[in-house]
C-alpha cells in the first residue's frame, strides 16, 4: 500500500513539473477540427440546391477531419489540462479554425479568394465574428460559397459565447464572470460537465434567437413588406446578425433591403451585443427584472441610445437624412458599430467627420461581457470608470478605504487590476497596429490617410468589420498589402480572444516548468 502511495505521488510530482502537456492540448485541437469538418456538409447541401459544384465543401471536409482525427489520436488522453493548456488549445484551436474554412476558400476556386493570405484574411473574419472582407464582387460569388461564409460567422459567434461564460472565467482571463463567486476551479477535468450544461442552454438559446429573426424576415419578403428580401437572404442575414459577424450576401450589405428589415436587424445586433448568460436567466427562466438590476446592461443600452441621438442630430443637421430616415440610419450604425457586428444600412463614409470619430469612438466601447461582441466591453469601461473615481476621492481623502461594486457585489482587486491591464493591453496593440499599416502603406505607395489607418487597427482588433476610405462600408481590404492584412489577421486574433491567452504564449514564465 506505501508502495503504491509512494508511486502515485511519483506520478503526481512529474505530472506538475512537465510544464504544459502539449500531447493532450493537441488532442483537443484535433478533436475541435474534426468535428468542425462536419460543418461542411451544411453549405454541400446548398451547393446540390442551387446545382453548384459540392467537392470544394468535401473536399475540404475530408481533409479537415483526416487531419483532426491524426491529431487527436497522436495526442494523449486523460492527460493534465489545466490553465496553461487552456490558453494554448483556445488560441490554437481558433487558427485552425480559420484555416479550415481558408482550405475551403482556396479549393473552390475563386478568383477573389484565389491567393492564401487573401484565403485566410476571410476565414479569420469569419470565424473571429469580424466582418472585414478582402471581396471586391460579393454577388459574383456562389451560393454554397456565400452560405459557408455566412455560417463560418454564425459558429465563431456560439464558440465565443461558450468561451466567455463557460472557459475564459475558469483560466481566470475573463470579464464579468469572473466576479461570480460559484465558479469552480481551473482544472478542465472539473469543467466538462459545467461546460456542457452551459454551451447545451446557450445554443438553445443562440438557435433560437436565429430562427426567429429568419422567421420575421422571411415573413416580411413573404408578405411583400420588403420584397427585397427572400429565404436565403433571411437566413444568410440571420446567421450573421446573432454572432455579430456583419458579412453579407449583398455588395452594399443591409443598404440593399428596405426599412421593416433594417429596423429588424438593428433590433436583433441589439439582442446580440446584450450578455447571453443575462438574457438567457431574464428570457428562459422568466425573470425579466435582472435586465434592470444588472448595471452592465443598463450602461450598455445608455451608450446606444446616446449615440443615436448623437448621431441622428448630425444627420439631421447637415441634411444627410431627414425624419425616420434620419433616426433609422444612424440607430443602425450606431448599434451596428457598438456591438462590433460590422453591417451597413448606408455608406458612413460621406457623413460628416465628426459622426465619423463618433463611431471610430463607438468601436472601442463594444457590447457586453459574455455576448457575441468584440471590443473591450462595456462592463470594463464601467469599472475602469469606478477606479477612476475612486483614485479621485481617496486623492482628496486619503483615508477613506473605497470598494467598489458592481451589481451591489464587492470587485475583488484582482479582477480590477485585470481591467485595467486589459484596457492598457488593449490601446497598446491598437498603436502599434496602426503604426504597422501607417509604414507599410507607406512602403507599397498605398494611399492611405491616418484616420483610415486608425479605423483599420480599431474595426480589426475590436472585431468591428467596415473601416474607412478604401475599406469602408461599401469598400474593401483588397488594397492593403500582404504584410498589412497578417497585421490585421494577427489583430483579429487577439482581439477575438481577449488578448491574454496569446499574449501569455509568449511570456517566459508560461514556458517554464
Amino acid at each position: 500500500m506505501a508502495r503504491l502511495t509512494r508511486a502515485r505521488l511519483r506520478r503526481l510530482f512529474r505530472r506538475e513539473s512537465i510544464g504544459v502537456d502539449f500531447r493532450s492540448a493537441l488532442g483537443l485541437v484535433g478533436a475541435s477540427v474534426k468535428y468542425l469538418s462536419f460543418a461542411l456538409l451544411a453549405p454541400t447541401v446548398v451547393a446540390f440546391i442551387y446545382s453548384e459544384p459540392p467537392w470544394p465543401f468535401l473536399g475540404a471536409g475530408a481533409i479537415s477531419f483526416v487531419v483532426g482525427w491524426a491529431i487527436e489520436r497522436s495526442g494523449r488522453h486523460g492527460g493534465h489540462l489545466g490553465i496553461r493548456e487552456g490558453f494554448f488549445v483556445v488560441s490554437v484551436t481558433w487558427l485552425a479554425a480559420a484555416g479550415v474554412c481558408a482550405l475551403t476558400y482556396l479549393l473552390t476556386g475563386e478568383d477573389q479568394l484565389a491567393h492564401p493570405v487573401d484565403a485566410y484574411f476571410e476565414s479569420m473574419s469569419g470565424f473571429t465574428t469580424t466582418g472585414a472582407s478582402v471581396l471586391t464582387d460579393i454577388e459574383g460569388l456562389p451560393n454554397s460559397v456565400l452560405f459557408w461564409r455566412q455560417l463560418s460567422q454564425w459558429l465563431g459567434g456560439m464558440g465565443i459565447i461558450v468561451l466567455a461564460i463557460a472557459v475564459l472565467p475558469r483560466l481566470r482571463v475573463g470579464g464579468r464572470q469572473l466576479l461570480e463567486s460559484e465558479m469552480p476551479g481551473p482544472e478542465i477535468e472539473q469543467l466538462s460537465t459545467r461546460i456542457r450544461d452551459t454551451a447545451r442552454r446557450l445554443w438553445v438559446l443562440y438557435i433560437g434567437l436565429t430562427l426567429i429573426q429568419i422567421t420575421i424576415l422571411a415573413s416580411l419578403g413573404w408578405t411583400r413588406i420588403d420584397p427585397s428580401i427572400n429565404l436565403f437572404e433571411a437566413v444568410s442575414h440571420a446567421l450573421t446578425t446573432m454572432p455579430t459577424g456583419g458579412f453579407s450576401t449583398e455588395a452594399r450589405s443591409a443598404e440593399a433591403f428596405g426599412p421593416a428589415s433594417q429596423w429588424t436587424i438593428t433590433i436583433f445586433m441589439a439582442i446580440a451585443g446584450a450578455n447571453f448568460a443575462l438574457m438567457y436567466r431574464a428570457l428562459i427562466r422568466r425573470r425579466p427584472g435582472l435586465l434592470l438590476r444588472d448595471d452592465e446592461f443598463k450602461v450598455y443600452v445608455g451608450f446606444l441610445l446616446a449615440a443615436t441621438v448623437a448621431v441622428t442630430a448630425i444627420l439631421l443637421e447637415d441634411d444627410i437624412f431627414g425624419g425616420e430616415e434620419a433616426v433609422r440610419h444612424a440607430a443602425f450604425q450606431v448599434v451596428s458599430t457598438m456591438t462590433t457586428t460590422g453591417m451597413a444600412s448606408t455608406d458612413f463614409n460621406a457623413w460628416p467627420l465628426l459622426g465619423l470619430v463618433l463611431l471610430i469612438g463607438l468601436m472601442f466601447i463594444g457590447g457586453s461581457a459574455g455576448s457575441t461582441a468584440g471590443s473591450i466591453k462595456v462592463v470594463r469601461h464601467l469599472l475602469l470608470g469606478k477606479i477612476l473615481r475612486r483614485e479621485l476621492d481617496q486623492t482628496v481623502h486619503p483615508e477613506i478605504v473605497g470598494r467598489i461594486r458592481l451589481n451591489r457585489h464587492s470587485v475583488d482587486e484582482r479582477v480590477l487590476r485585470a481591467v485595467s491591464s486589459f484596457i492598457l493591453l488593449y490601446v497598446g496593440l491598437f498603436v502599434v497596429g496602426t503604426l504597422l499599416l501607417v509604414v507599410d502603406a507607406n512602403r507599397v505607395g498605398l494611399d492611405l490617410r491616418l484616420i483610415d489607418a486608425v479605423a483599420a487597427a480599431a474595426t480589426t482588433l475590436g472585431n468591428v468589420g467596415p473601416g474607412l476610405g478604401i475599406a469602408g462600408p461599401m469598400g474593401s481590404f483588397e488594397p492593403y498589402s500582404d504584410f498589412s492584412k497578417l497585421v490585421m489577421i494577427a489583430l483579429m486574433w487577439l482581439g477575438r480572444l481577449e488578448i491574454i491567452p496569446i499574449v501569455v504564449l509568449f511570456t517566459r514564465q508560461y514556458w517554464r516548468a
